[in-house]
């Protein structure tokens, strides 16, 4: 059993470190052009007193992705909000349980969010964002308005990968709770925060 899921976390982690390194340079993009772009808007509105159509709509995209890339990383490294403090007062054994069963309630949630989360992506494709376009006057086109199921992506993006996630987390603090922690390859992380599945009391 132990060598069964040491196999199945296998893929897991290679998938799930190679997309928070993905995820963790998207978001810096991401980021950068926000930030570019409100200081953009805020130059126009207040210096020009000519504010642009676009740049609030397009600081929202990045955001909306910026989130839904982290969201994995921060799970993965333990970054979520959590009050901790009862559950490391339990001894070991009950720890060990009390967080295998958390992370299998946050699967279901997940795996609920996923579902909405493609029928909002299906709706997005029905309408279009009232002002980001695809500029293809560039060269020489009409420019498109861009469907908001690119912005709905997001959350299914997010919430996809952290299934990924959360899985290698319940797989791992089974292993963990079979003795075979020594076995695990550390999880690249890019922090020095650990996941649930690896992190217990002394």
């Amino acid at each position: 059993m132990l060598d069964v899921m040491l196999m199945a976390i296998r893929p897991l982690q290679w998938v799930n470190d190679i997309a928070g390194r993905i995820g963790r340079a998207l978001s810096v993009f991401a980021i950068a052009v926000m930030v570019i772009v409100i200081l953009t808007q805020v130059f126009f509105r207040y210096v020009l007193n000519n504010a642009l159509p676009w740049p609030d709509e397009a600081a929202r995209f990045m955001m909306l992705w910026l989130t839904g890339l982290m969201a994995p990383v921060a799970l993965r490294q333990g970054g979520m909000v959590a009050i901790t403090s009862v559950l490391e007062s339990f001894p070991r054994p009950l720890f060990k349980l009390t967080s295998l069963l958390l992370l299998c309630l946050s699967l279901l949630v997940l795996i609920v969010g996923f579902q909405f989360g493609w029928k909002h992506v299906n709706s997005g494709w029905l309408f279009s964002s009232s002002s980001l376009k695809v500029p293809l006057f560039l060269i020489g086109m009409k420019s498109v308005k861009i469907k908001l199921a690119w912005m709905y992506m997001s959350l299914f993006t997010g919430v996809s990968l952290m299934i990924l996630v959360n899985v290698e987390l319940i797989l791992r603090a089974l292993v963990t709770s079979f003795g075979g922690s020594d076995r695990l390859r550390p999880m690249v992380t890019g922090g020095p925060a650990k996941g649930v599945g690896e992190e217990e009391p002394a």
